[in-house]
């Protein structure tokens, strides 16, 4: 996160207002998904673990348009 120069303030927005857009339910230690949020009109695709009563934050990383529709749907690769 801090590589990508993504604040903790931005990083919590993405989480509040995000959308879950795949779910990882078998992920271990803890079930994951991935969150789709935007800063500045920027997409943003985080990935959150859920372990008990904690939230961890496994990346933050800005999803390559190639290789997503609309940044929510994985495209096919051929």
């Amino acid at each position: 996160m801090f590589e990508r120069n993504i604040s903790t303030d931005e990083l919590l927005e993405i989480v509040d207002s995000g959308e879950v857009i795949e779910e990882y339910p078998g992920r271990q230690p803890c079930p994951a998904a991935l969150i789709l949020g935007f800063i500045s009109h920027t997409a943003y695709h985080v990935v959150a673990a859920f372990c008990q009563d904690t939230l961890v934050i496994v990346t933050v990383y800005l999803p390559e348009q190639e290789d997503w529709v609309d940044f929510r749907t994985r495209k096919k690769s051929h």
